[in-house]
């Protein structure tokens, strides 16, 4: 990227339970060949609108997921599901299961995209609150069964995303694409690639990763997967992320390149994570890891199921680096706070023109108080410059380098603290009711 925070969806199910299959989605007029809507490009994470039964929603279009989940919702987002029995459910992370709900029977579109028989796990405790780390509503994730009747074409450049009928879609000539083959197991996408981990050493590995559109960094390895996949010399460790069963934790390091085909990536980040955290994600034993959107948006990117085959064609940020966060901070957003913003009205003559100061009997100073969004310190990584100048958790993130922060956005943020090593950074927090400043440079670890 210009890369974002680095966010994980990672939503590997196990499940207890047998099941019939489902026929997905389709166009609703038979005739149509074709479907393109538009999409919110949020650290590396792809977000659609949908309908589920009529209620509009947003959701993440994650291909490393088997099934819809829908997220806890509010009041006011409030919708009926259909068809309703108790499940647990399994994903990344070292917790125990969550429980959900399975409804069956559920009617979801996309514009003249629909699917009357949808199934949908409903979490009902979100406690890793994924709105907050997106710093916008997110409502669900949904992936295989938006992808597996269709040809996909994804454009990260436009944010546009194309559906096609493969029975009559011909792709046009194109000598700078490159053709993968495209397994599926269990539902899930896997692409074979080669990548570099010894710096010295200019031997190349084989590895067989997920294609995970839902995660936001460049790729994941899994330790030990393969006797040459270690951490390299220079890492640190982090939070990588938060699954359905708690944190992600792993080594952020750096590799020389990954080898697509012919596309060669240099020195892209690198996340190495243990066998615990990794547990339910093993169970196809030919994976070594994964490869996210931090990647995937160096191309055009289509998905072919039906053929099982991804195509890709660099675009315009494929000589993009790879940045990270260097702060050691994990903002997420956390509502509304009421702002006085100052309002000055002046006085104009009959030409329309402002008339001088000395001249006008007075201005007239108006405030008004809007709701603007907040932002918190959700965790301090240890040992990093934040957490060395005493930043601490559920700080209130009042300004960043003289910003308010209520003038910004997270993915903003998150580019601050990406910026460059030995960047000043300065922040005013809010703690216990007290206003605290705070200075620390940027710090690049690998």
């Amino acid at each position: 990227m210009k890369k974002k925070i680095t966010l994980f969806i990672c939503l590997v199910f196990i499940f207890c339970f047998n099941f019939k299959a489902q026929h997905g989605f389709r166009f609703n007029n038979q005739s149509k060949k074709h479907q393109r809507i538009r999409f919110k490009l949020i650290n590396n994470l792809i977000v659609i609108p949908l309908e589920l039964n009529g209620k509009e929603l947003s959701f993440i279009f994650d291909s490393g997921v088997t099934r819809t989940i829908l997220f806890k919702i509010s009041e006011n987002d409030s919708i009926g599901l259909n068809d309703i029995e108790k499940v647990m459910l399994q994903g990344l992370g070292k917790g125990d299961p969550i429980e959900a709900f399975l409804s069956r029977k559920n009617n979801i579109s996309i514009k003249n995209l629909v699917s009357n028989n949808e199934t949908i796990y409903a979490i009902l405790d979100d406690h890793f609150d994924l709105s907050s780390k997106m710093g916008t509503t997110i409502h669900g994730i949904i992936g295989y069964n938006l992808l597996k009747n269709f040809i996909v074409k994804i454009n990260y450049g436009s944010k546009k995303i194309d559906f096609y009928n493969p029975k009559t879609y011909k792709y046009k000539k194109c000598r700078k694409c490159e053709v993968f083959a495209l397994e599926l197991n269990r539902k899930k996408p896997y692409i074979d690639l080669k990548v570099q981990i010894d710096t010295v050493i200019d031997k190349l590995t084989d590895v067989k990763l997920l294609i995970d559109s839902g995660g936001s960094d460049a790729i994941w390895l899994f330790e030990n997967s393969k006797e040459e996949i270690k951490t390299p010399k220079l890492f640190f460790k982090d939070i990588l992320g938060e699954g359905l069963s708690g944190p992600i934790y792993g080594n952020r390091s750096r590799i020389p390149k990954i080898k697509l085909g012919s596309f060669e990536i240099k020195n892209p980040t690198v996340s190495f994570l243990d066998t615990i955290s990794t547990k339910n994600a093993r169970g196809f034993r030919k994976r070594n890891g994964s490869i996210g959107g931090a990647i995937l948006n160096k191309f055009i990117v289509w998905f072919d199921y039906p053929h099982r085959q991804l195509r890709l064609k660099k675009n315009a940020s494929f000589s993009k680096g790879f940045n990270y966060n260097m702060t050691g901070l994990d903002v997420v957003y956390s509502g509304k706070q009421l702002v006085r913003e100052q309002v000055v009205k002046t006085y104009k003559d009959g030409y329309n023109n402002k008339l001088e100061e000395k001249n006008t009997a007075s201005l007239i100073t108006n405030y008004l108080y809007k709701f603007k969004p907040s932002f918190k310190i959700k965790s301090v990584l240890k040992n990093s410059p934040a957490e060395k100048v005493g930043l601490l958790k559920d700080d209130i993130i009042l300004s960043i380098n003289n910003i308010q922060s209520h003038r910004l956005n997270l993915n903003e943020i998150t580019l601050k603290f990406q910026e460059r090593d030995n960047k000043k950074i300065k922040i005013i927090i809010e703690r216990n009711g007290k206003k605290m400043k705070f200075e620390f440079r940027l710090e690049k670890k690998i």
